[in-house]
């Protein structure tokens, strides 16, 4: 008799393998060509970061304790989709989805935060079309804010997903990967305001 039980061919398991081995080298390579981009805007905002054509200078326009508040919001984020990667390792499907629902919360407040923050210089006077700080501030800033919203979107598709089908495996990796950029962005965010806020201000 032949046991129904029995485990699958070992070509399954090398398939899986495979694919989970396929996904984390196509996100690496998305993940640095994401860096690269950052690079560049970074270097972009150091060139035009003294060019204020008679505008305002960073110490004038940056509020530091809203910045700080920002920072911790994102910072509380990366803590918490630490704690959803964790209950998804103990296969805790509820606990996940409710780590993913708070992570999803500071990122909004953090993105509240920033649309409030650049609605504010624009009525002041200080859009991007002002100086070539200001161009630089606002496309380093604002592509790092749209990186975040884009995170968002993919924790509420990451909601619908486990809800549906659980913790497989394939939600497990997609998890894995919604993580490293979550995290990455954690990093870039560390530079941001390192080295435009706090330096900005510093001059």
């Amino acid at each position: 008799m032949t046991d129904t039980t029995a485990e699958k061919p070992i070509f399954y398991q090398l398939e899986e393998e495979h694919a989970a081995g396929a996904t984390g080298l196509g996100f690496w390579i998305y993940l640095m060509s994401d860096a690269l981009i950052f690079a560049t805007l970074f270097a972009t905002y150091g060139v035009l970061s003294t060019s204020y054509a008679g505008g305002p200078a960073p110490r004038q326009i940056f509020e530091l304790p809203l910045v700080a508040v920002n920072t911790a919001m994102l910072l509380l984020s990366s803590i918490t989709f630490g704690m959803a990667s964790i209950a998804a390792d103990e296969d805790r499907a509820g606990a996940t989805r409710l780590w993913l629902i708070v992570t999803a919360l500071f990122g909004a407040a953090f993105v509240g935060i920033e649309l409030y923050e650049f609605s504010t210089l624009i009525a002041e006077g200080a859009g991007p079309q002002r100086s070539g700080f200001l161009s630089g501030f606002f496309a380093l800033v604002g592509t790092h804010g749209l990186h975040v919203l884009s995170g968002l979107v993919w924790i509420a598709v990451m909601l619908a997903q486990l809800g549906q089908r659980g913790l497989i495996a394939e939600n497990k990796r997609r998890l894995m990967c919604l993580g490293m950029f979550w995290h990455l962005l954690d990093v870039v965010w560390i530079g941001v305001f390192t080295f435009v806020y706090l330096l900005g201000v510093l001059r």
